[in-house]
């Protein structure tokens, strides 16, 4: 509802731009005619077809967005054009040349019937003029567009471009009126309207650099999702209520109806998957009439990890009634493709429910997304009702598949139920002292070196750990080999060293190429861990890298401050990947 809002506004706004002058004249020229049978019906088509031939495009870019892997930068592609026509107008000119050429043809065809007194000539010149304006596409209008070619176009998306063509039409409506006075304001600020548009122009092309490299993805994942959807909620809650009072019903002691869940969407076809874990291939007819709990995860991930347990509790306090648990493990780093190790993670995670091996993210694509982890709950006639993107918000989400389920006049908890109770990785973090964030350690995403040390790409070299660490940062030294995904250790007694602040530490480690273990030893502020270790480090520091994997090797006993952890590689050719932090 806010976009609508937003987009109303923006449309009115959209008279102050200067791509809105040449449909002014054509305005202005009938001013003197009556509202209702000719200003009227130029407007409405104005409108009607600005917002037809945007919404078809938005259409046509989410279509392109998620027909595959190749339709995203078709997608992303095209948004770059949208922006470069906002900052050059050579580029919109030669861009709207065919919108301008069937314009024409309109006009000439509304002039030849305007001695009718019918309509339909102010219907076809508003039409004229919606086409001249449709790629005088501003700021709000662009928001719109990328969001369907991102997110896919719903009836919101063709909401938002009818609002916005609405609010326009009625600026334009109301200077009709004012007559020439108010063309020559639109004139005299054509130049503030000229410097904003392309400096939207700008911000579109920097937003597709952001989207194209995979950065909105990893700043998003740091950020909790806010969702509008309990406010929508409780705003039906409260029409629903009002309704009520308006007619006599008798009150009984029981657990009120929750709102309807929003329909956001539909199941797509799960035929992209390259293997099935646990289960036969399931499709989307073999699932309905369940209730489908949909989670994109990947097995290194420690956001992922930490959903585990309420996945598996739900799929056991509901498997009976008509919930199915569908995990779809779309990998991230390269040794995650491989299916033998998500077998082994499935066994070592006690994973038993139905897992989709999405490695060619065919049903990543489908499904529009782009988080670890994600959520999607469908009901039994195959439609998306609930969503979330991260850890948390299990109490809603567990609230969605009782209602689903028909449950929601039972007790919230069904008894003897107890309920998830993570442990080691999967424990929640700790956000009141958690101060340090995901880093990558391949210099395909690298951030947070130390600037003393220069790193030397795909080749073996021997660094110096720096004497003194900042706050997030980290150096190696010893012998390494800084590859795109990760650091590899080259020799032993290699090291790797990290000023933190949070509760735990993780790092994402592999053996070496050949699956020889690799032995380590940490220590926190230079003195074994004892009480402090990880789940998978010794008192004394000692532990054993045997698989893929994300390691836990600090859980802080006492009290959380500035600490620096360090690592020793015992042993060459471990590699690491990244740290994460809880």
């Amino acid at each position: 509802m806010l976009l609508i809002v937003i987009a109303l506004l923006g449309g009115a706004f959209t008279i102050l731009s200067p791509c809105i002058l040449p449909v002014v004249p054509f305005i202005f020229a009938r001013s003197d005619r009556p509202f209702l049978t000719d200003r009227l019906p130029l407007l409405a088509g104005l409108a009607g077809t600005f917002a037809l031939v945007t919404s078809l495009g938005a259409a046509g870019l989410a279509g392109a967005a998620q027909f595959n892997q190749y339709g995203r930068w078709i997608a992303l592609a095209m948004l770059a054009l949208f922006g470069a026509s906002l900052m050059l107008p050579a580029v919109a000119t030669r861009i709207t040349r065919p919108l301008s050429a069937l314009a024409d043809r309109l006009i000439a065809r509304s002039q030849a019937q305007d001695a009718s007194r019918s309509i339909v000539p102010s219907l076809l010149l508003g039409a004229a003029t919606g086409l001249l304006w449709a790629p005088c596409a501003g700021p709000i209008l662009g928001a719109i567009l990328s969001g369907a070619a991102l997110d896919g176009a719903t009836w919101k998306t063709g909401a938002a471009l009818a609002a916005y063509a609405a609010g326009a039409a009625f600026a334009l409506a109301v200077a009709s009126s004012l007559g020439k006075r108010a063309l020559d304001a639109l004139k005299r600020s054509s130049g503030l309207g000229e410097h904003v548009r392309r400096a939207m122009g700008a911000l579109v092309l920097l937003s597709v650099a952001t989207i194209a490299a995979g950065a909105d993805t990893r700043v998003l994942a740091l950020v909790k999702g806010v969702s509008t959807d309990g406010i929508e909620s409780r705003l039906v809650g409260l029409l629903s209520a009002r309704d009520e009072k308006q007619k006599p019903h008798i009150v009984r002691a029981s657990t009120p109806m929750p709102p309807p869940l929003p329909v956001e969407g539909t199941l797509p076809a799960l035929d992209g998957a390259t293997q099935w874990l646990n289960s036969p291939p399931l499709s989307r007819d073999a699932l309905r009439g369940k209730v489908v709990v949909v989670n994109f995860w990947t097995y290194s991930c420690i956001n992922c990890l930490r959903t585990l347990p309420y996945l598996k509790t739900w799929a056991q306090r509901y498997g009976n009634d008509g919930l199915v648990v569908l995990g779809v493990h779309t990998p991230e780093f390269g040794f995650e493709h491989d299916t033998a190790n998500v077998k082994r993670a499935l066994r070592d995670l006690n994973v038993s429910y139905p897992v989709a091996v999405d490695n060619d993210y065919r049903i990543w694509q489908a499904f529009g997304n782009r988080y670890w982890p994600a959520f999607y709950i469908v009901d039994a006639e195959g439609r998306v009702r609930y969503h979330h993107f991260g850890e948390g918000n299990y109490d809603d989400a567990e609230r969605s598949i009782r209602q689903l389920l028909g449950k929601t006049n039972e007790m919230t908890q069904p008894s003897g139920d107890e309920p998830a109770k993570p442990s080691g990785t999967q424990v929640a973090a700790d956000p009141a002292h958690l101060e340090s964030n995901e880093t990558y350690l391949g210099y395909g995403e690298s951030q947070g070196a130390t600037p003393e040390q220069r790193v030397i790409r795909d080749a073996s070299t021997a660094y110096t750990l720096p004497q003194r660490l900042a706050l997030n940062d980290w150096g190696i030294g010893g012998q390494w080999n800084v590859r795109t995904e990760a650091a590899v250790a080259s020799a032993s007694h290699a090291r790797l060293a990290y000023r933190f602040h949070a509760r735990d530490l993780h790092l994402v480690l592999a053996p070496a190429d050949d699956g020889k273990p690799v032995c380590i030893r940490i220590t926190i502020d230079g003195k074994p861990p004892g009480a402090s270790h990880g789940a998978d480090i010794d008192a004394d520091g000692n532990g054993v890298v045997t698989a893929a994997r994300l390691y836990q090797l600090v859980r802080q006993s006492g009290p959380v401050d500035d600490r620096t952890f360090e690592i020793e590689f015992l042993d060459a050719g471990a590699r690491a990947y990244a740290f994460t932090f809880g």
